[in-house]
């Protein structure tokens, strides 16, 4: 029964948690206005959702029950929904190591261009009195009026004599920020404006901004902004960099399926990463069963010793596996060329030639891979019933029969789901071939970075950061593809499996 002194008591409890949430609220809100200050609104957007929902979920009673899932909820779409979002959008995009900047920011880069005249360069030094400080040109023997340095400032030069105390270099070096910012004015009117860090001279803008999409160069030539590709072009169409990011649509999509310098690499990367991740699946699953299977064998001696000397691979972390390996493949002081040369006479160019490098590659991966599958085919192998092998072996049945009939059908429905879990892992597995080959040799004759070795994921990021014309939106749209065709599989792979449930479940 509920009391009257409970009744009160409850809001008086809830106190310190609406304290806490709102100053948790009003914390993320002040990350989220500062984010938009440095001109992340994306970002701040998000953290405003991110408190919103904070806010609402740990805020009021109606939907306090769901303050358990809302952090994995939260993480989902933060962490995975959005990074795919933001690639797919970047895939639409012109976003590219000369295209990297916003329209405002471009503006701005191009107007703070500037050439100075050598003819007037004057080295200088600066001079501090009680009243501030003075720009000493012993050239001209000028000196100018007080200035703080604090700001942009105007000041004007005349005939002086030395003064008597000059700020050391090391100091005036600091003075950098105002120094830029100053402009002195000769006897004459010349303006002067600081050159470099000792001179200062005549500068002259290489653009000036005469309109909102139009700039004027310095001979006169009239530059204007292009929308649609994100450049300023001259009367002669003539781009001039830096670019602005801009949506250009399928623009992307329509270069991969219709460039063959494009089109061609990428094709064969895709049919090679098709087989990289089948070849690794079959081979890994093919050695670990039978490794599996000669561990159950109860004839043999020194069983736990095998089993720890198996799993070994296992236990070591991968890069570390990857880079061991990589020194054992060295063409000229590896050891496996060192054997191969003793016994065979031959050293093989494991890093140079294609079809080489990618056996190496599903070497080390079968040798990184079997022992999970191994671990996992000896789990399985116990639940297979004895009585089955022992009726098929009283009716005459080997040895090699009985495996093929009784065991294999009956490890392979669990063992299925992890398959597909392998082939979506070594799909997309460029930790290996980052590590080991980086996708080389590369492919002769292509217009974007494409190796014998590459998967398209290392494919893609080579694409995007690893290449000195960084092409982020290119790399998007190939990432969307990606996504695409691993879904496909997925569900293709989720329909067969359910296939094969009806199945069985209508035979028994």
């Amino acid at each position: 029964m509920t009391t009257r002194t409970d009744i009160h008591a409850q809001p008086a409890s809830a106190l310190p948690r609406v304290m806490l949430v709102a100053a948790v609220f009003a914390v993320l809100c002040a990350v989220a206005f500062y984010l938009y200050q440095i001109a992340q609104p994306l970002f701040g957007a998000i953290v405003l959702a991110l408190a919103t929902g904070f806010a609402v979920v740990f805020g009021a009673s109606r939907f306090y029950g769901a303050r358990f899932i809302f952090p994995g909820i939260a993480a989902v779409l933060i962490f995975i929904a959005f990074p795919v979002i933001y690639t797919i959008y970047i895939g639409f995009t012109n976003y590219s190591s000369s295209n990297l900047l916003t329209y405002d920011r471009t503006v701005e880069v191009l107007t703070s261009r500037a050439s100075v005249d050598p003819a007037t360069e004057q080295p200088f030094a600066v001079a501090q009195d009680d009243r501030g400080y003075r720009i000493w040109l012993p050239e001209s023997a000028l000196l100018s009026e007080p200035v703080t340095l604090t700001g942009e400032e105007t000041a004007t030069l005349s005939e002086a004599q030395a003064p008597d105390t000059l700020v050391e270099r090391r100091a005036a070096v600091r003075l950098r920020s105002g120094l830029q910012t100053l402009t002195l004015t000769l006897p004459d009117g010349t303006k002067l404006q600081n050159s470099g860090l000792r001179t200062f001279g005549t500068v002259t803008p290489d653009y000036t901004r005469t309109g909102p999409d139009e700039l004027t160069r310095f001979d006169g030539i009239v530059l204007r902004a292009d929308h649609s590709t994100g450049f300023f072009t001259d009367t002669a169409g003539e781009r001039v960099p830096p670019g602005w990011r801009v949506p250009i649509g399928w623009d992307n999509f329509e270069r991969i399926f219709r460039s063959e310098g494009i089109r061609g690499p990428m094709l064969r990367v895709f049919v090679w990463t098709f087989f990289f991740a089948f070849a690794s699946v079959l081979l890994t699953f093919t050695l670990g069963l039978t490794l599996a299977v000669i561990l159950q064998w109860p004839h043999l001696r020194f069983k736990a010793i095998y089993r720890i000397l198996l799993i070994l691979p296992y236990a070591v972390p991968a890069f570390i596996s990857i880079l061991v390996f990589r020194g054992l493949f060295n063409q000229n002081f590896g050891e496996i060329n060192l054997i191969l040369e003793a016994i065979l006479g031959i050293r093989p160019n494991w890093f140079t030639d294609g079809t080489l490098a990618r056996t190496m590659v599903l070497v080390v991966n079968t040798w990184l891979g079997y022992p999970y599958m191994m671990l996992l085919a000896m789990g399985f192998l116990q639940n297979v019933p004895e009585d089955h092998k022992k009726s098929a072996a009283l009716e005459g049945a080997s040895s090699v029969r009985i495996f093929f009939s009784i065991t294999l059908p009956q490890i392979i429905p669990p063992f299925l789901p992890l398959l597909i879990a392998s082939f979506a892992f070594n799909f997309n597995n460029l930790v290996l071939i980052f590590l080991l080959t980086r996708g080389l040799p590369d492919i002769p004759g292509t217009v974007i970075p494409a190796g014998e070795t590459d998967i398209l994921a290392s494919f893609t990021y080579r694409l995007a950061f690893d290449n000195a014309g960084q092409q982020f939106g290119l790399a998007g749209a190939i990432t969307l593809l990606i996504f695409l065709v691993v879904a496909a599989i997925s569900y293709a792979n989720f329909v067969a499996m359910r296939r094969a449930a009806e199945k069985r479940s209508g035979r028994a």
